[in-house]
């Protein structure tokens, strides 16, 4: 299992100063919406400046026509980043248009597709794909791993019955994780490491209980020690 740190923090300023004060530890970095389309590829650039060894995760949830989603991916190409994703809401021909797209490319990125978002509770879910969240999640990583995708983004309750229907290999990266029990936030869907390691989880995503702590690198620590 792999501990992936989520920069949802206000500023780029204030990212970057989260990054030097965890620069040592062998960890993936997650760049989701605001600070992409706030800070760009120089905000990737200035990651890498600060440890080139950092793995990038770009966490932009693909989705459009299939044409438009592959289009996307080839320009991710460009950015050097490790890790992206789509939605599997998208389709399986999507998925596959993209990952076809990829074909021509020695080095390309893992590509995952979201499931279900661990914002949701059962009633709101159900409201949108009229189906509960297991059987829905395992359908859509059914649909992610028939395209040839390298896994999934769910929540850790659904990781083990997913690699279950597809293969242990099937990668499950999980947002949500509240390492050592704490507070859930806007998350619904919660778990903590111990529930993690249980449900084979490949990837844990990890955001306020490290950049909230008075000292960051103590909690990445423990954390990796725990892994």
């Amino acid at each position: 299992m792999q501990l992936c740190v989520a920069l949802d923090l206000p500023t780029q300023k204030e990212n970057l100063a989260l990054l030097e004060k965890i620069k040592t530890y062998d960890v993936w970095i997650k760049v989701g919406f605001r600070s992409y389309i706030r800070d760009g590829k120089e905000f990737i650039e200035a990651i890498k400046a600060i440890n080139p060894e950092f793995k990038i995760f770009l966490d932009l949830k693909l989705y459009d026509i299939p044409n438009t989603m592959a289009d996307a991916a080839e320009s991710i190409m460009g950015l050097g980043v490790d890790m992206f994703n789509v939605h599997a809401s998208a389709g399986k021909l999507a998925m596959k248009t993209v990952m076809q797209r990829l074909e021509k490319y020695e080095n390309r990125p893992i590509v995952l597709a979201v499931t279900a978002l661990t914002s949701f509770d059962e009633e709101n879910f159900k409201a949108i794909y009229n189906q509960d969240i297991a059987s829905k999640a395992d359908q859509f990583a059914k649909d992610t791993y028939e395209a040839g995708m390298d896994g999934v983004v769910c929540s850790a309750f659904e990781s083990a019955s997913i690699k279950n229907i597809t293969s242990d290999s099937f990668a499950t990266l999980c947002p949500g994780i509240r390492p050592f029990g704490e507070d859930a936030g806007d998350q619904k869907r919660v778990a903590d490491i111990a529930k993690a390691k249980e449900q084979q989880v490949d990837f844990i995503v990890v955001g306020r209980p490290i950049y909230q702590a008075k000292d960051p690198a103590q909690i990445v620590e423990k954390i990796l020690k725990n892994l």
